[in-house]
């Protein structure tokens, strides 16, 4: 698929704000997903293209914050482990099963989440006890939301923070940190069977990238410096942007009144 050079700007300027939401809150694939879209891509090379553009992204927010302490691998190789095996299953059996019922789901969970992350008063800059083991929390949440996110995708980030912070007892902070490794697991799995499939545009996807890196960088050291103070708007604003946006697109009637 061949793409001008305005377009490749777009999309690389595109790909700098979502690694910026990203690396905060997650959710940035409501900007890049679109934005590939309009290029005229069929959905399921958008849905690839992002995977490679995503993984930069995420991988330039899991360096950084490992470089700052943030990220303790001991507790993590597990959930890595478990999150690769669920993106993988959930990338192929998404071929042969409809995800639409997840789709329909989905933006009354996001809704619940981003409710949880405005209202509780667990949720700050000091780690909690911790109410699962790190093989279970492995189990439940590495292998379910990489499934999910394999299967699926939005609000994967979403879902990892809050199990991050429910059942390991994690502060924002370092929830958010350790969200970035596994959806870098997850990113990087997936990838792998588009690109065995041939669905990714890597003109696209590496134009995209520097972008992705860049704002993954910005936006990873907003986490450091002002902590809670952002990360708790950033994730009820994106949780509630794509509850709203999904729900526009499963439900337009809902919204007749705007027009």
């Amino acid at each position: 698929m061949e793409l001008d050079l305005l377009t490749l700007g777009l999309l690389a300027l595109a790909a700098l704000l979502a690694g910026f939401i990203d690396a905060i809150a997650g959710g940035g694939g409501l900007i890049t997903v679109p934005a590939l879209l309009a290029t005229g891509m069929p959905p399921t090379m958008a849905l690839a293209t992002n995977k490679l553009q995503g993984c930069f992204g995420s991988f330039s927010a899991s360096v950084y914050y490992l470089r700052r302490g943030l990220i303790d691998w001991r507790n993590m190789k597990w959930a890595v482990v478990c999150t690769f095996v669920g993106s993988v299953l959930g990338t192929l059996l998404v071929q042969y099963i409809d995800a639409s019922v997840l789709e329909k789901v989905l933006p009354f969970l996001l809704a619940v989440f981003a409710l949880y992350f405005l209202f509780s008063p667990r949720i700050g800059d000091e780690d909690r006890q911790r109410r699962l083991g790190v093989i279970p929390f492995a189990l439940l949440v590495g292998t379910g939301v990489g499934f999910y996110d394999g299967f699926f995708g939005p609000g994967a980030g979403s879902f990892f923070a809050l199990g991050f912070i429910a059942l390991a007892g994690y502060s924002m902070g370092k929830a958010t940190a350790h969200t970035k490794v596994l959806n870098f697991t997850s990113n990087i799995a997936s990838l792998l069977f588009f690109i065995l499939g041939g669905q990714v545009v890597w003109v696209a996807g590496l134009a995209m990238a520097g972008g992705q890196f860049l704002g993954a960088r910005l936006g990873s050291n907003m986490v450091v410096t002002k902590g809670t103070r952002i990360i708790r708007p950033m994730l009820v604003t994106v949780s509630l942007i794509m509850s709203v946006r999904l729900l526009w697109q499963q439900y337009p009637q809902w919204f007749s009144w705007i027009s």
